[in-house]
């Protein structure tokens, strides 16, 4: 089989049996970064801009902060389920049109969600909104793995991720100041209308696909080969426990620091809130770096300093100084998004062939760890308070470094 090329024009076609890569320094691989970061941004902002919201939900609603997360873990939940479906239409549709739909349909649905008259059917729109959303977040890291230079892939999903971490950001943050001073529907329809333009950008910057391989129509004996053929991969399921773990612990905190701090002794108002996640800043510069460090000094090294800085951060949110809680999470958040772009990274690389299927498999852990476990830390909170939430974190975070540990073995054992 030919080797692999990598060139540094995107204006002629690919020939059979040949590889072209997007290079560095090229147009086409600018393009690419900025679109890619645009989806990240556009995905992330608009699934995660109802969490500083849960207080104002529970008030407005009347329902509890276990329920008031459903209008996240709804979106995350069904987003898991479409991630699967996602991989297998890709094949048949192309990365490029499934994101693009995903994108501007997740951007219309959120504008939707600000004229919601109650609270069930505010439930049922981010419900769609994450079955929407699930053409994203597995066709962009197979996009990449399939064109990008694999020398520099860690990078370049550095790159992606911290659009993600952007994005996230950037929902949080604006959706809490504009609460602050519009109300929370307001808040929704600005959001949205920022992902639609995000999601026009996406579409004008990303170059098609070189590549890729199109599959018409739908075998489900391929796709099934596919996903039980990851599964197979002896290293390859621990990564999908680690996005699981990591991911659910993430999300517990950020989703009950919120209902901490809006109570005395703290009674943090909406726009104070929202500008606590302004540390995601932090999660954009550690998932690049991360990146970058892997390509040089080993990916598994940089996973589990990641790990453990997420669990150092966990823990330092027990104190009661309102410090030291934001350096807390500032330190969750850098060693979560760093560890994320590692893990993300090693499934293009682990993974032999159908990297859109592996994909879809780490996303699918992804948000089921953080549909899952973000509404099973309200438990935690409503019960025993935020030290039983710090508890429930570490211990997800201690079973995903045992998993890096055991995959970083399995992964030299193979090469």
């Amino acid at each position: 089989m030919p080797a692999a090329q990598a060139v540094k024009t995107s204006g002629k076609a690919a020939v059979p049996g040949q590889r072209y890569y997007l290079t560095r320094g090229t147009g086409a691989y600018r393009r690419a970064s900025l679109a890619l970061f645009l989806s990240g941004f556009s995905t992330f902002s608009l699934l995660y801009c109802v969490q500083p919201l849960l207080p104002i939900f529970s008030q407005e609603f009347s329902v509890s902060p276990a329920e008031s997360s459903l209008s996240l873990s709804l979106s995350t939940g069904f987003l898991a389920l479409a991630i699967v479906c996602a991989a297998a239409v890709s094949e048949g549709l192309g990365r490029r049109s499934l994101m693009s739909l995903s994108l501007v349909g997740a951007a219309l649905l959120t504008l939707a969600t600000a004229f919601a008259p109650n609270w069930h059917l505010l439930l049922v729109i981010r419900a769609l909104q994450g079955l929407v959303l699930g053409g994203v977040p597995a066709v962009a890291m197979a996009y990449l793995a399939e064109e990008i230079d694999p020398r520099g892939l860690g990078a370049t999903m550095g790159l992606y991720v911290g659009g993600t971490a952007f994005g996230g950001m950037s929902g949080r943050v604006l959706t809490g100041i504009f609460a602050e001073y519009l109300g929370w529907r307001p808040a929704l329809f600005l959001i949205g209308a920022i992902g639609l333009a995000a999601a026009i950008g996406f579409i004008a910057l990303l170059p098609p696909s070189r590549n890729f391989i199109r599959r018409p129509g739908f075998d489900p004996r391929f796709h099934a080969r596919a996903w039980l053929g990851h599964l197979a991969n002896p290293a390859l399921p621990f990564i999908f426990a680690i996005a699981f773990l990591a991911m659910g612990s993430f999300v517990t905190i950020y989703n009950y620091a919120g209902f901490r701090l809006v109570a005395p002794p703290y009674g943090l108002n909406q726009t104070e809130l929202g500008l606590i996640f302004t540390v995601y800043l932090f999660g954009i510069g550690a998932a690049s770096i991360g990146g970058l460090i892997g390509d040089r000094i080993g990916h598994f090294r940089v996973l589990l300093f990641g790990l453990a800085l997420t669990a150092a951060g966990s823990a330092l949110t027990l104190f009661a100084a309102l410090p030291v809680i934001i350096l807390g999470i500032v330190v969750l958040t850098t060693g979560f998004f760093m560890s994320h772009s590692i893990a993300s990274g090693l499934v293009g690389k682990l993974a032999l062939g159908n990297k859109g299927h592996a994909s879809s498999i780490y996303m699918l852990a992804y948000y089921v760890g953080s549909s899952l476990m973000g509404s099973a830390g309200g438990w935690f909170f409503a019960v025993e308070g935020w030290a039983a939430v710090v508890a429930f974190t570490l211990a997800m975070l201690a079973l995903a470094f045992i998993s890096a540990c055991v995959a970083q073995q399995l992964a030299r054992r193979k090469a």
